[in-house]
């Protein structure tokens, strides 16, 4: 399994912070929030990783080094144009596909180790649902994803953390040329052929660091030992 983390966009959601400098190398207690993304990453046993970048793509190799591969994200064109930056050394392997902004400290050694096909999915229960893709079970099986549903009784965000089967690729050409494309369009598939597993983990073992109020919260989570920087 090769890793790919996606750290592209604009970062406007944390805005000013993000003028000057890449939203994964804003500090939680004194370590960028990307340091926490790849220690999980190689914990899991995963060496090649791939980080696609923005404008800011020369800091964050600046602080990463030389041992991932580096892609420019020149001009912001969605997930998609995105990923598609990273096929060309991610091909015909499962891939750990990682949105920047998202931390977790679950241990990810023993998913990486038996994957062998389908899809994972990283879930857990939040209460602003209109802000996630919403997985929507039956009898302990996701079933289908609904993007950002109002008024919604059903909580159970999916995470920016996903891993997929190496048929990951031939799925985004069928699916990119959607409008309205979301990483849920690839889901979707894999849902649709029941071959899609969640696995349910608590605010503890991932959150978002995407907005200023999570960004804090996620500091404060720092601070209380929950998230780390060590090897299991």
């Amino acid at each position: 399994m090769k890793a790919i983390i996606v750290a592209g966009g604009h970062g406007s959601r944390l805005l000013p912070m993000t003028n000057h400098t890449h939203k994964t190398l804003l500090p939680l207690c004194g370590q960028p929030i990307i340091d926490y993304a790849l220690a999980t990453i190689r914990n899991s046993g995963i060496t090649e990783i791939t980080i696609i970048g923005n404008k800011f793509i020369d800091k964050i190799r600046a602080h990463v080094g030389h041992d991932v591969n580096y892609v420019l994200e020149s001009e912001p064109k969605g997930v998609a144009a995105a990923l598609q930056l990273a096929r060309e050394h991610n091909e015909n392997c499962p891939l750990l596909i990682w949105f920047s902004d998202n931390i977790t400290n679950l241990n990810l050694k023993n998913e990486v180790r038996t994957f062998s096909h389908g899809a994972v999915l990283l879930t857990r229960e939040v209460e602003n649902p209109e802000d996630f893709g919403i997985a929507i079970m039956k009898n302990g099986e996701i079933v289908d994803v609904v993007e950002k549903p109002v008024n919604s009784s059903n909580k159970l965000a999916i995470g920016g953390i996903y891993m997929f089967d190496a048929t990951f690729w031939q799925r985004l050409d069928a699916a990119q040329r959607l409008s309205d494309f979301s990483i849920s369009d690839i889901t979707k598939q894999y849902i649709k052929e029941g071959s899609a597993k969640v696995i349910s983990v608590g605010e503890n073992t991932w959150i978002d660091c995407g907005t200023p109020e999570n960004l804090m919260r996620a500091a404060q989570m720092v601070e209380e030992g929950l998230f780390s920087i060590g090897v299991d």
